[in-house]
């Protein structure tokens, strides 16, 4: 479900939820589609963290390499490299391995959580994902990593 821009205004994802969202957390947010990606980033801003948007798993993960983050939101199916590829390659990177991800799908996330270990993601939300569940998800990674 794509969201209109009358839709933008009425989203009410909370100003600043939760502690680790004060605290100007930074999120990675890869996601090919242009209007989710969007409005996923105008939700985790509003709740506080610092976004840095990516269009495919590629260009995530050279923003991984360059950046530092306190976690990953990506989708699954990508071009150039998927979602599930992208968690592979930060689960085997030594300085990146203990960054948490949340693995967005539209598939059936109970087969993508059980899927490769090496890929293994730290929470799987299906797509339609609710502001509120995207954001707690969050919150509590990034609090349990702090």
């Amino acid at each position: 479900m794509i969201a209109t821009p009358e839709q933008f205004s009425k989203t009410s994802a909370p100003a600043v939820p939760h502690e680790a969202a004060t605290a100007r957390a930074a999120v990675l947010l890869a996601e090919d589609d242009r209007s989710l990606r969007r409005y996923l980033e105008v939700v985790l801003r509003r709740a506080g963290y610092d976004v840095v948007a990516a269009a495919d798993g590629l260009e995530a993960m050279k923003a991984a390499l360059s950046g530092t983050f306190h976690a990953v939101v990506t989708d699954a199916l990508m071009p150039h490299l998927s979602g599930q590829e992208l968690c592979r390659f930060l689960r085997t990177h030594p300085k990146l391995s203990s960054l948490p991800v949340v693995l967005l799908s539209g598939a059936d996330v109970k087969a993508a959580s059980t899927q490769d270990t090496s890929a293994r993601a730290d929470a799987y939300l299906s797509k339609p994902v609710r502001p509120e569940e995207l954001t707690d998800c969050l919150a509590r990674l990034v609090e349990a990593r702090a």
